[in-house]
């Protein structure tokens, strides 16, 4: 199924994705990657605040390239999600209702997903090009001594990505693989 939605997500329009649907998100995004999200880890740790809220909010696993001129952002392609593995389940659990990324996720993930109400996104690898043309601000909010892997603040529209894992914890990499095996 084709949806168009709008970010930050409610818990009623994530729990009405299904696994392969595909999505076009407009609204606002966060990008950060495995610094961020060491980063954020060890400040909760300390009972310090995070820069941002994580309540219905959307993570996008991507390190962007430089922008050109007139460009808000360079090739913001996704990166491999099973390296915020360890981090995700606790922001998940504060609240954090979606992720973009690519490649599968480990089973903590899996079930922090299905208890929090979440969805996991792949974006098309390779294609950060392209996904840049969907970005139409993006600004640093936090830990810009991290470069490309401080987290920004973007606002999308149209921004294409695939449901992989839904909140029933449905995994599109799972049933992919499945409806095309073949027992010899």
């Amino acid at each position: 199924m084709e949806r168009h939605i709008t970010a930050p997500l409610s818990a009623e329009t994530a729990a009405s994705l299904r696994a392969g649907d595909y999505v076009y998100l407009t609204g606002i995004i966060y990008t950060a990657r495995d610094a961020a999200h060491k980063r954020m880890c060890e400040a909760l740790e300390r009972g310090e605040q995070l820069p941002l809220d994580m309540r219905d909010n959307v993570i996008y696993y991507m390190g962007p390239s430089p922008a050109r001129e007139g460009r808000p952002i360079g090739s913001a392609g996704p990166t491999t999600a099973s390296r915020m593995d360890k981090y995700a389940p606790l922001l998940l659990d504060l609240g954090l209702r979606g992720m973009v990324g690519k490649g599968k996720r480990g089973q903590t993930v899996k079930e922090a997903i299905v208890r929090n109400g979440a969805v996991y996104f792949a974006a098309v690898g390779g294609a950060g090009a392209l996904l840049s043309h969907s970005i139409i601000h993006s600004e640093v909010i936090a830990y810009e001594d991290l470069d490309t892997e401080a987290i920004r603040k973007l606002e999308v529209k149209e921004f294409p990505v695939i449901v992989v894992m839904d909140a029933e914890g449905n995994d599109l990499y799972e049933t992919a693989v499945q409806k095309y095996r073949r027992d010899y």
